[in-house]
């Protein structure tokens, strides 16, 4: 009887030492650096974004949180970066919505993280309408015109975008998907090449960001016909949305979540969701999203696992239709 007492003290023992500093390193988050990976190059949209973030949440979590650009393969380097870290709340994800659900079924199997089972959920962000703009020697005034134009001339519209599988491209898809169009993408190395070839009429539409688009359209030298999320966007409020233009029920943005390796205790989530929701609604990033043409739209971790449940299946209608396929 005393050797079974004594092994149940073992027990006891051993239990507290393995669970009683886990529960404890999730009340005292965070003790050391975090870093925040950005899976794109400096310079772009979720660069600024996770930057902006990081020294905000440096202020409210009291530890330093740096920025880590690992670009490559869609954003899919660095979210695979963030998968395959220790789940303990120091490595966390600024992530696109191509790694999180484009690239499902453009990479398929060879995708090497799954978005849904690899992640723990923390917020989403704010979400980017995208623009859809022509030349301004086009005849198309609206995009009901543009639309009756490539109707007239299937096969022979070429719209392009920032990249093969990027979210322009998609958007792009969806479009033609939904308005029952032909029309050739013309891929390119970003979109500032892509606005350069539009506005010398080398094709007849881009698929464009707000902040590459606003003040072309503004200067009178592009024209914008539609914007692709389902409200207009106070960037550039003259603007109609697709939906206004004569397609229902269209809805495709560009949008920005922040996620963690999978197994991150909760307490830690809840303190990154709190934390970065606070941080989202100051002035200093109200203002800055705003001038990306973005919106905010923080929510909790069961609501940012749901809406991207339901991107993925989404944005799976357009790569189908729009045959895209990664080497």
């Amino acid at each position: 009887m005393k050797r079974m007492l004594a092994g149940l003290s073992v027990v006891v023992v051993v239990a507290t030492i393995t669970f009683a500093p886990q529960h404890a390193s999730a009340q005292a988050y965070p003790t050391k650096t975090i870093r925040f990976v950005a899976p794109y190059a400096p310079g772009g949209a979720t660069d600024l974004l996770t930057r902006t973030l990081a020294l905000k949440l440096t202020e409210y979590l009291g530890q330093t949180v740096v920025a880590d650009n690992r670009p490559g393969a869609g954003g899919n380097i660095g979210a695979d970066i963030v998968a395959k870290s220790p789940a303990d709340g120091y490595t966390i994800l600024l992530a696109p919505v191509s790694p999180m659900a484009i690239n499902v079924s453009l990479y398929g199997k060879k995708l090497p993280f799954n978005p849904e089972k690899d992640f723990a959920p923390i917020t989403l962000v704010a979400k980017v309408p995208l623009v859809i703009v022509v030349p301004l020697g086009s005849p198309a005034k609206s995009l009901k015109d543009f639309i009756a134009l490539a109707k007239a001339n299937p096969g022979k519209m070429t719209y392009g975008s920032s990249g093969n599988g990027s979210s322009n491209h998609m958007t792009g898809a969806l479009l033609a998907s939904a308005a029952q169009l032909k029309m050739i993408h013309v891929p390119y190395r970003g979109g500032g090449p892509g606005m350069v070839a539009l506005m010398g009429s080398e094709i007849d539409m881009m698929v464009a960001q707000i902040p590459s688009s606003k003040q072309l359209h503004v200067g009178g030298k592009v024209r914008a016909l539609a914007l692709s999320g389902a409200n207009r966007s106070p960037a550039m409020p003259d603007v109609p949305t697709i939906i206004e233009a004569g397609v229902p029920g269209f809805d495709a943005t560009s949008w920005y979540c922040v996620v963690a390796p999978a197994g991150t205790p909760p307490p830690i989530i809840t303190r990154l969701n709190t934390e970065i929701i606070k941080a989202l609604n100051t002035p200093e990033m109200r203002q800055r999203l705003a001038d990306e043409g973005a919106e905010i739209e923080p929510s909790t971790p069961a609501e940012l696992a749901r809406f991207v449940r339901t991107e993925i299946v989404k944005w799976a209608k357009a790569v189908k239709d729009s045959g895209a396929q990664i080497d």
